[in-house]
């Protein structure tokens, strides 16, 4: 019987569960990254030069009990950030390799790393069973899934079997996903939140003189992060309203301290509204709300905002509410087939190369990573209600197929959504993965949480 944790996915949530877990004097902790290098995962590896992280640099510590721990970091470092506190992505990244190296070092081989496509995960009497696609096994007291988001899934009406490989990109984080498009070229982004953001902005960088068409069913851009920091929390509990009673508070709210500050200051409550809101509600909010609440809550950097506002305003950039009905091959790429929101006139769009922006998925019964897939075909875990990720319990056990939660395989990041709902930014992973790190060392943590 082994008390190993096997950690599959080494990325932020990965890599932050192995380091609080050493710093809880656990047991020994293997961390499996496919990927040739580990600590980063694609949020903060894949990124361009240009890419800023959406939150300021002075609450982006990967501990929550050592808030300044990333700015005195970056102060150590031979960098020259100046005084923009939205620091690039790619620096982050650097500042979470740097942790697990050093985390490797000091763990006197109590930390492993080991690069492999984890694809069965079994139960045996000891614990967990890790299959790996060479071939070899890891045996396991707990095993943690950490596989972070899902690839966005093809939009309604788009066909990649019928469009040439340089006509669409399935993957915006493809090596080749934006690469051999010329000046005349006209990009049809599906999507206008963040990942598009993060799209546009890349292009740019390359110099890119095309047009680029950003799609989605309401064309909503993400808003900006106010020059100053947000205002304290000003509630000292959680709001008792719900669905459009909770709406109309906001908006009162909003006129008397700034939308910004009235999103804010929800912060340390929404994860408990959530819960509270049951399935119907939180249904309900996905159909109408969210939209608006991802504008509003997942911010760009003014830098960012003022690069994107520019590009609309010269037409590099522009924004459609509409959705797609279907697309052709066409000699010049895909010919789109789309109806603007509010229209019954069907328009079409000739695109030199159709990006899928949608955002990552969580659907698990879409899924094709062959682990997951696995996993549901043997009953081991199932969808949220939601379909939104894995279904987990509030102490981010994973769910059998017939109910009963997993004491030997855990799940933490943005696929545990379905019972968190916030769960995809650092501040909110840091929490999740040190209350996991403290009950599978049986250690004990009190402390508070700020935005």
């Amino acid at each position: 019987m082994s008390d190993r944790i096997v950690i599959v996915g080494a990325g932020f949530s990965g890599t932050l569960l192995a380091i609080n877990m050493l710093r809880s004097d656990g047991p020994p902790i293997t961390l499996i990254e496919r990927e040739p290098f580990a600590g980063t995962g694609l949020a903060y590896g894949a990124a361009h030069p240009s890419h800023l992280l959406n939150v300021r640099a002075a609450n982006m510590s990967a501990f929550h009990d050592e808030p300044g721990h990333f700015r005195e970091w970056v102060a150590g470092q031979d960098l020259d950030l100046g005084p923009n506190p939205f620091v690039p992505r790619l620096t982050y990244g650097r500042y979470l390799r740097d942790l697990l190296a050093a985390a490797v070092a000091g763990s006197a081989g109590r930390l492993t790393l080991a690069q492999g496509e984890a694809v069965r995960i079994a139960r045996t009497a000891g614990g967990a069973r890790v299959d790996l696609a060479d071939g070899s096994s890891l045996e396991a007291g707990t095993a943690v899934l950490s596989v972070g988001n899902l690839p966005p899934h093809a939009p309604p009406g788009i066909d990649e079997s019928v469009l040439q490989r340089s006509a669409y990109a399935g993957d915006p984080w493809a090596a080749d996903a934006l690469e051999g498009l010329g000046d005349d070229a006209t990009v049809l982004a599906l999507g206008t939140g963040l990942t598009m953001v993060d799209v546009a902005l890349a292009l740019r960088a390359r110099g890119f003189g095309g047009r680029i068409v950003a799609m989605s069913r309401r064309g909503l851009l993400p808003h900006a992060h106010a020059d100053a920091p947000p205002a304290p929390d000003k509630l000292n509990e959680k709001p008792r309203e719900t669905g459009a009673a909770l709406v109309r508070r906001i908006r009162k709210r909003a006129a008397a301290i700034g939308w910004r500050a009235a999103i804010d200051e929800l912060r340390p409550f929404t994860q408990d509204m959530w819960r509270g809101a049951g399935d119907r509600g939180r249904a309900r909010f996905l159909q109408h709300a969210r939209p608006w609440w991802d504008i509003h809550r997942h911010r760009l950097a003014p830098d960012v905002a003022a690069i994107i506002a520019e590009m609309r305003g010269s037409g590099a950039l522009q924004p459609r509410a509409g959705k797609t009905i279907s697309v052709e091959a066409v000699p010049e790429g895909a010919a789109v087939t789309w109806r603007s929101r509010g229209s019954d006139t069907p328009e079409v769009l000739v695109a030199t190369r159709i990006i899928n922006c949608t955002g990552p998925q969580g659907d698990l019964l879409r899924a094709d990573e062959p682990l997951l897939r696995s996993l549901v075909a043997e009953g081991a875990i199932r969808p949220d209600p939601l379909r939104i990720g894995i279904d987990v319990d509030l102490q981010s056990r994973t769910i059998a197929a017939d109910g009963t939660a997993n004491d030997w395989l855990y799940a933490l990041g943005p696929m545990t959504r379905g019972a968190f709902w916030e769960i995809v930014a650092v501040p909110d992973i840091r929490v999740q993965s040190w209350s996991i790190a403290r009950r599978l060392t049986n250690s004990q943590w009190v402390g508070g949480e700020g935005l």
